[in-house]
């Protein structure tokens, strides 16, 4: 056992004392003339680097498997004993080095995953009741602990922000590099780098249970889980080394010929076939983690590929989930007065249209707070009334107007209407018994839905379908903006899983994208489930795929990667096949021999690791707008 991990360990060396053996050889046998120190070189390198794989062919044959180096052990044995110790030395030579190439290449393909693990902080400052900090293994700190962060640190854990403010590059867990303001009361995420600023964070999640964690664990586990395809290739291959076995025997008794019954063995050698579909998948898989996409494992990456029909939640999917003041219609001369008045009467309750309508009159940075209120009251239903300032003002709906005497105009009326006809919900202010401001406030759509949708449709998406809970007016009113196909309202949780159901016995691959928490049972139904939003946990555990960054740009980037990993590693199998029956063929009309015929197989091993490759940097980094507020996932209707 001991020899066996030693030779393990130093398969390496084993490769590259071979490589000097054989120069050595050739030397003696052009430079110096010497054929004995030729052969005893050649069967040195040949012996030599013939160990490993034998000792791997003979563990594989202990669990009753037929591997590829048992192949190549047959055919170094024969080999020798034929006396073509060139060909034995070749041959375990280059079967070698191309595992070390496999090794080197496999190595960087998963380069994202080991920066992310590099990333993971290994100490935290604790920070004490009395102020005094300690630097502490990160096992040591517990749900609850505080923990001080400086500028240039990164953040030990999930938590919030009990004190300082500062810019947090969140890249690890959204794959979007622009700074994030974060102020007391935010949350943080374990992983993310504080470019200034102080922070004391107190932890409500530690170690393998925070959110950059859990995202570590899941990349890691889904390059670890097989595509269908390679599923498949490992059942092939577990019946094509035994058939090459028997090929090889009938080539033997039908041609009475021991180096061709050989060389048959050495060409008929599986390698490509075997390496062509996991480093697609680990490339691939790669790709997605460094734009904060989680792809879990080559059975989706599969499944994605096929996907003709998605599903969006609206709310936080394809809006923002943020109410803003979207339109505006004055009937007063003093509109700055009318919205600061407005601003300062919304104050005085909680409703969400009210905060909509703050915001919108504080960005216009009018001064309001100051007002003074002397009478207000609230009227269930319809609104507020409120003396401020010197004015009476009524805020609310059109039955609070009605309430108080005051008629809309015929254009007042088709004003209100066209506003409520966009799927806005409305707020009327009358200042002193007159109409002064009818207010539309909406959810506002992504702006950058539209030519993302387009760009699902032509990555091969032929139906976009929206499933809310909303009703049909402000539905239809999004759905025009964007260009949804087709749209179903005011539906309840069971009645969305119910439309993925009737679409998938209709025969299509439905994809639905939601936000992973109100509609964990729609994305979990759908053949594809898309969390969009910034990394709860319902969201990583529920889904197929994680956008960390709630952003369609990654949405179309994830769509097209599963599709060009799907259509590399079909490639990678024609490859494969397309080589192996070349060097048959070769083979039958002589112009292909042992060592040749090696040096063509290992070179079509780095032919399909290469290929994969290419999807390390496929696509460009998704570009979103400067995030500069904190980032929430919003939940959905």
């Amino acid at each position: 056992m001991k020899f066996q991990h030693f030779i393990k360990d130093h398969q390496n060396h084993i490769t590259l004392i071979s490589a000097i053996l054989i120069v050595a050889a050739y030397l003696s046998q052009f430079g110096l003339h010497n054929q004995f120190g030729y052969t005893i070189a050649m069967m040195l390198a040949s012996i030599i680097a013939a160990i490993p794989i034998m000792i791997h062919a003979y563990q594989a044959l202990r669990v009753k498997v037929i591997s590829i180096e048992l192949l190549v052990s047959i055919a170094v044995i024969g080999a020798f004993i034929i006396g073509e110790y060139n060909e034995s030395a070749i041959v375990t030579f280059l079967f070698l080095f191309g595992s070390y190439l496999e090794q080197r290449t496999l190595a960087k393909t998963r380069d994202s995953i080991k920066s992310l693990t590099e990333m993971a902080p290994a100490t935290a400052q604790l920070l004490h009741a009395d102020g005094t900090t300690e630097e502490v293994d990160l096992d040591d700190v517990d749900k609850g602990d505080n923990v001080l962060v400086k500028t240039g640190g990164t953040i030990p854990v999930d938590g919030t922000i009990i004190e300082g403010s500062g810019y947090l590059n969140e890249a690890v867990i959204t794959g979007e590099s622009a700074p994030v303001t974060k102020q007391p009361g935010d949350t943080v995420f374990s992983g993310s780098e504080l470019s200034n600023g102080t922070l004391t964070v107190e932890a409500t999640k530690v170690g393998d249970d925070t959110t950059f964690g859990k995202i570590i664990e899941l990349v890691e586990d889904a390059q670890d889980t097989k595509s269908k395809t390679e599923s498949f290739i490992d059942r092939f291959a577990q019946y094509y080394t035994p058939a090459v076995l028997v090929i090889a025997l009938i080539v033997y008794l039908a041609t009475q010929s021991f180096t061709t019954a050989i060389t048959v063995l050495v060409l008929g050698c599986p390698g490509a076939l075997v390496i062509g579909a996991p480093v697609a998948n680990v490339a691939g898989i790669g790709n997605g983690a460094k734009r904060g996409i989680l792809l879990k494992g080559g059975a989706v990456m599969d499944d994605f590929s096929k996907i003709d029909t998605f599903m969006f939640d609206k709310t936080g999917t394809l809006t923002t989930g943020n109410t803003a003041v979207t339109q505006v219609k004055s009937y007063t001369d003093n509109e700055t007065t009318a919205f600061a008045l407005l601003a300062r009467v919304e104050q005085l309750s909680d409703h969400p249209l009210g905060k909509a309508v703050i915001d919108h009159v504080t960005e216009m940075t009018l001064p309001f707070s100051t007002m003074t209120v002397t009478e207000n009251s609230t009227v269930k239903g319809q609104g507020l009334i409120a003396d401020v300032d010197g004015h009476h003002v009524l805020v609310g709906n059109k039955a609070l107007l009605t309430a108080n005497q005051i008629t809309l105009t015929p254009t007042q009326e088709t004003d209100l209407a066209s506003i409520q006809n966009t799927g806005s919900s409305v707020v009327i202010e009358a200042i002193d018994g007159q109409l002064a401001l009818i207010v539309g406030v909406a959810d506002v759509v992504r702006p950058e839905v539209k030519a993302q949708l387009q760009a699902l449709r032509d990555h091969g998406a032929k139906h976009l379908v929206m499933l809310t809970g909303d009703n049909q007016a402000t539905a239809n009113a999004v759905a025009a903006q964007i260009g949804i196909d087709e749209i179903h309202a005011e539906l309840l949780p069971e009645q969305k899983v119910a439309a993925i159901k009737t679409a998938q016995a209709a025969g299509h691959h439905v994809a639905f994208v939601g936000d992973g928490i109100n509609d964990s049972p729609a994305i979990a139904t759908a053949d594809i489930g898309i969390a969009m939003g910034s990394g709860t946990d319902v969201a990583i555990e529920t889904s197929d795929v994680v956008l960390m960054q709630s952003s369609f740009q990654a949405l179309v980037h994830a769509f097209a990667l599963a599709k060009k990993t799907v259509r590399v590693t079909k490639e990678n199998i024609v490859i494969a096949i397309g080589v192996v029956i070349f060097l048959l063929i070769g083979l039958i009309i002589g112009f292909i021999y042992m060592a040749s015929g090696m040096f063509v197989h290992e070179a079509s091993i780095l032919v399909v690791i290469f290929n994969a490759m290419r999807l390390i940097n496929y696509g460009k980094l998704p570009t979103s707008p400067a995030i500069t507020g904190k980032t929430t996932m919003a939940h959905s209707n």
